[in-house]
């Protein structure tokens, strides 16, 4: 075989291997994508299950404090403002505020021993602590995914792949100031 040949043939391997390379870098980086877009979409089947239930809680707690007008109001708003948000950023405030009132709102049942003893409320409130676990547990896989996803965005040489074909980093979810600190219920 001449040296021309070999150089040929050397140069078309290296270049399928690095066509071959960019392939398979795209490829993951739209499974990580898509992957990041489900685990949100996880979320969002939780917390959609979380406003569906939030209805049935506040109106069996009305039946049992009526003079608690502004809490019930504060949880019904939260529910409103999640479901009247555009972007995942709004989504996420919004849920914010919604954990805020919905602590308020067990906070509230300790004042009220009969509502606390409610087989309707005890069902509705244990209904919402398990979904209340499922969407931690959303939010956890969806920050694993993205996770991932900016690692493989961020480190050589598949950051070259991804800036080649636009690839973005995704935001983590985070909790809010509000959402760290400590609940305060005044009655």
């Amino acid at each position: 075989m001449e040296t021309s040949t070999i150089i040929i043939l050397v140069i078309v391997a290296v270049v399928l291997l690095i066509v071959f390379y960019i392939i398979a870098t795209r490829n993951s980086l739209v499974v990580l994508r898509n992957r990041v877009k489900d685990q949100m979409s996880q979320i969002d089947i939780q917390l959609k299950r979380r406003f569906d239930l939030i209805p049935n809680l506040v109106e069996t707690v009305k039946g049992y404090a009526k003079h608690e007008k502004e809490t019930l109001e504060g949880v019904i708003n939260a529910r409103n403002s999640y479901l009247s948000a555009s972007t995942p950023e709004e989504q996420l405030k919004a849920d914010g505020e919604l954990n805020k009132a919905i602590n308020k709102l067990f906070a509230l049942s300790e004042a009220y021993p009969d509502l606390k003893a409610n087989q309707n409320f005890i069902n509705l409130q244990s209904e919402l602590s398990a979904t209340e676990e499922k969407i931690t547990y959303a939010r956890q896989f969806y920050n694993d995914s993205v996770l991932n996803l900016n690692n493989k965005i961020e480190l050589f040489p598949s950051n070259m792949v991804a800036s080649m074909f636009g690839f973005k980093k995704e935001n983590f979810f985070e909790a809010s100031e509000e959402e760290k600190a400590t609940v305060k219920v005044k009655f």
